[in-house]
């Protein structure tokens, strides 16, 4: 028996096809300065070293709540408790408040994001190629404003994130969510993504395709297939297996 052909190829979004500019500590730093919070490369591994932790530790975006508003609210508490653990770690302030409201909004705007040299050639190679394409990422309701404000949403026939799926990567539901969408079989789908458990393990326990994308060069399982360092060696074992 022949393999069925991919028609659909889903990506995970940060990391994958744009990633923060600089890192989370830069652009944390940059609207604390106002607050007093001292301007450091010391402080700013501290942020970023306290976020890498609490971040980890935080349970996935998702929420048992209905309505848009009250979507956003959850989404809102949730990042507050992410940032307000990292500076309780390295150091809070006065205004704290006001400064939340500040950075949790920077984060729409293209400025704090640079979108990878590869991706836009590479999504207008496969849509050219008549494969329908989807994001599958653990992100709040913002995605929608971040992808417009990077040009990149015209590529997508779907936008999967886990606070409107009700699942989070790697859980199988979030996966079968987007496939439901395109109305395709698991084995009809490939997924990409930088997270090798959320991303990769995730997608191939659910059925689909996978490929890990490793741009550090660190995977000791390089001469894997699945393993791919940027885009274009996506798209190429693609266009080879049509």
């Amino acid at each position: 028996m022949s393999p069925i052909p991919v028609k659909t190829v889903f990506f995970d979004a940060v990391g994958t096809l744009f990633d923060v500019k600089g890192s989370v500590g830069t652009i944390y730093l940059h609207y604390a300065q106002k607050y007093g919070v001292d301007d450091s490369p010391a402080m700013e591994e501290a942020i970023n070293s306290a976020f890498r932790d609490v971040f980890q530790k935080m349970p996935p975006p998702v929420f048992a709540v209905e309505g848009p508003e009250k979507l956003k609210q959850c989404e809102r508490l949730w990042w507050f408790d992410v940032v307000h653990a990292v500076f309780y770690r390295v150091g809070m302030f006065e205004g704290f408040d006001e400064y939340f409201d500040e950075v949790f909004e920077a984060f729409t705007s293209a400025r704090h994001w640079d979108i990878y040299p590869e991706t836009v050639g590479v999504l207008t190679e496969l849509k050219r190629r008549g494969f329908e394409l989807g994001v599958i990422s653990n992100f709040d309701t913002r995605f929608f404003q971040i992808i417009r404000a990077l040009e990149l949403g015209d590529f997508f026939d779907t936008l999967t994130i886990s606070s409107l799926a009700g699942a989070a990567k790697p859980s199988p539901r979030i996966f079968q969510y987007a496939l439901d969408q395109h109305c395709v079989l698991p084995q009809e789908a490939v997924h990409v993504g930088d997270h090798k458990r959320e991303d990769f393990e995730g997608a191939l326990s659910a059925g689909l395709h996978a490929f890990h994308l490793d741009r550090t060069h660190k995977n000791e399982e390089r001469t894997c297939n699945a393993v791919v360092s940027n885009l274009k060696d996506l798209s190429i074992q693609l266009i080879l297996a049509e």
